[in-house]
Order: structure tokens, then C-alpha cells, then sequence
């Protein structure tokens, strides 16, 4: 199995990695949806109820840092790494992740590389201006006043960056996903189950259009029968075949 993933890569000249929770549980971060995840203990405000009151985005805010503390620092995984040094070596083009953790910023990758369709949960961000704000100045800020902080460029709301349930996906990381994903010869989906959408579309999009398609995870996925390889392992274990 190994040694045909590794002929895919080499053969390939330009490789998307999609990604999901799978390749950071080895970094310590759980897979949130899973029964007994942090979402049965930190239950998720979805974005209608976060925008509805100043006392509901506090509440939001606070269950995020109450996450991040119960997280707490993480560093990137075999399986960031191996697809870093894929883009180092010039063949991985693009990383269309799922996850919100920054590890693949972390890692090494560049910006311009990676596409967030669920954002990014390292920073909060104004929804009027876009404005960037630090997690630690919203723990501050919580301290210091009953509501919910204000964006300190326009007094507009301020809510991690990442994309809420009810929150509509944003549109120019989908546009780029999606290029991306015509224009590989390979495509490796990376712990993730492919069935959350319209994400999900994205391995099936390259195999229509000629990708070989690779999906490498501890369980089998409804697109196991579209791929030219299925990889039933751990992701560190697989990956750190393409590590120095």
C-alpha cells in the first residue's frame, strides 16, 4: 500500500491534500463530533443564535476559550509535516483543509497554499471589516466587561474566524478549492470521513475530471469505490514514508 502511494507521488506533478480531524488527533486535538468529543461537553452556538444577543456571542466566546485551554498548545503532526515537505519539493500545490487548527500554517506551509473551508479558530475577526483580533485580547476583554467585546477598528461584532453552523461557506475559499481540485493529477483525502458537504464533492470533482484519487483514514468512507487507493491506517504511520 505504501510503496503504491508513494509511485502515485512520484508520478504526480501536482497534488492537492484535503484534510480533515483525522491527521490532527495525533497532535492531541479530538475529533470534536465524536461521541464523547468536546461538542457533547462545549455544545456549538450556531451562528443565528451567536448574532441574536451580546449575551449569546459571550457565551459563544467563552465556550471557544474554554476549548482552546482544554486543547492547549499543539504542534503539527507526521502528517502536516510529510505534506509540507511535498510542498517544499514543489508538487504539492494546494492544501484544502477541513480543520481550523492552523497546523498546516504551522507546519510550514505557505499561506498561499492553503484553503480554509471552515476557517480559522486561531484568531477571532470582525464580521464587518474583517478586521483580525487575538484570542487572548477576547479573553481579556471578556474580563473586563459583561458583554461581548466590540471590533477596536469600526465597534463591529467580533467572532473567531471560523465558520459556524448556519454560517454561510465562504464563497472565495470554495472558488479556490475548487480550482485547485481541476487542476491536480492526484488527489490525497486525509482523515476525513466525506460526508460533510458540500466539502465532500471536492475528491469526487478530481477523480470526474482525471485525478487518481487517494483516500487515507481509519475508517472506510462512502467514496472507497471511487479510489484508486484506500489506505485503512494511521495517518502519522502512512506519511512519514515522504519525511527526511
Amino acid at each position: 500500500m505504501k510503496d503504491r502511494l508513494k509511485q502515485f507521488v512520484d508520478e504526480a506533478s501536482r497534488i492537492v491534500g484535503f484534510t480533515g480531524a483525522g491527521i490532527s488527533t495525533e497532535c492531541g486535538i479530538p475529533d470534536f463530533r465524536s461521541p464523547g468529543g468536546i461538542w457533547s461537553k462545549y455544545k456549538p452556538i450556531d451562528f443565528q443564535t451567536f448574532m441574536s444577543t451580546p449575551e449569546m456571542r459571550r457565551e459563544a466566546l467563552s465556550r471557544y476559550l474554554k476549548i482552546r485551554e482544554h486543547v492547549g498548545n499543539v504542534s503539527p503532526g507526521r502528517g502536516h509535516r510529510a505534506l509540507a515537505e511535498m510542498a517544499r519539493g514543489g508538487r504539492l500545490t494546494h492544501v484544502v483543509t477541513q480543520n481550523i487548527d492552523g497546523l498546516h500554517q504551522a507546519s510550514g506551509i505557505d499561506d498561499d497554499r492553503i484553503v480554509e473551508l471552515h476557517g480559522n479558530g486561531t484568531y477571532a475577526k470582525c464580521l464587518e471589516c474583517d478586521a483580525r483580533h487575538e484570542l487572548d485580547w477576547i479573553a481579556l476583554e471578556l474580563d473586563r466587561i459583561p458583554g461581548a467585546p466590540s471590533c477596536l477598528e469600526c465597534g463591529g461584532i467580533v467572532k473567531t474566524a471560523t465558520i459556524s453552523f448556519g454560517q454561510a461557506m465562504p464563497q472565495d475559499q470554495m472558488i479556490r478549492a475548487q480550482a485547485a481540485t481541476l487542476d491536480c493529477d492526484l488527489f490525497l483525502a486525509i482523515g476525513t470521513s466525506l460526508v460533510v458537504q458540500p466539502a465532500a464533492e471536492f475528491p469526487l470533482i478530481a477523480k470526474q475530471n482525471g485525478a487518481r484519487l487517494v483516500i487515507i483514514n481509519r475508517e472506510e468512507t462512502p467514496l472507497d469505490s471511487f479510489a484508486d487507493l484506500v489506505i485503512y491506517q494511521d495517518i502519522g504511520d502512512v506519511l512519514e514514508i515522504f519525511l527526511p
